[in-house]
């Protein structure tokens, strides 16, 4: 495989989405564990997304949690250290403003997000925004 390596960043609603859901965001885990793209991650946002699935509404046990980890996410993640830091709020919703960050430290190719304030800014530092469903005909086009 001759290509760079895709950089992700995945926002938590459609990584969990993807992962508990049978739907249009769960065809992203079949690229992701064929690895046509690397998971990004920062501590940040792999500890909200760790909360989230915590979450009494979709009732995990421990066991649960810790399988969608171990197997369905982390062997196909890399965490980044978020080196870079806005000087200001870029985002109307400050809490995806980590989302931005990580994935500018980490040299992301796209965020891929159903966030409108994140989709509105269209790109970030060159880092493309895209909806689920364009990053999935995006990665369709690109087989």
């Amino acid at each position: 495989m001759g290509k760079k390596e895709l950089k992700v960043v995945l926002d938590t609603n459609v990584l969990v989405s993807a992962l508990l859901f049978k739907g249009e965001l769960s065809k992203l885990l079949f690229p992701l564990k064929q690895k046509k793209f690397i998971l990004l991650f920062s501590e940040e946002t792999l500890n909200e997304f760790i909360k989230v699935l915590h979450y009494p509404k979709f009732s995990l046990t421990e066991d649960e949690i810790e399988y969608l980890l171990q197997f369905e996410i982390l062997p196909y993640s890399k965490i980044v250290e978020v080196t870079f830091k806005f000087d200001k709020e870029i985002c109307p919703n400050k809490d995806d403003q980590k989302f931005l960050e990580l994935a500018v430290s980490a040299k992301a190719n796209y965020i891929i997000t159903g966030d409108k304030d994140l989709l509105n800014l269209k790109e970030i530092n060159k880092i493309k925004i895209l909806s689920p469903k364009g990053f999935l005909s995006l990665l369709k086009k690109k087989n």
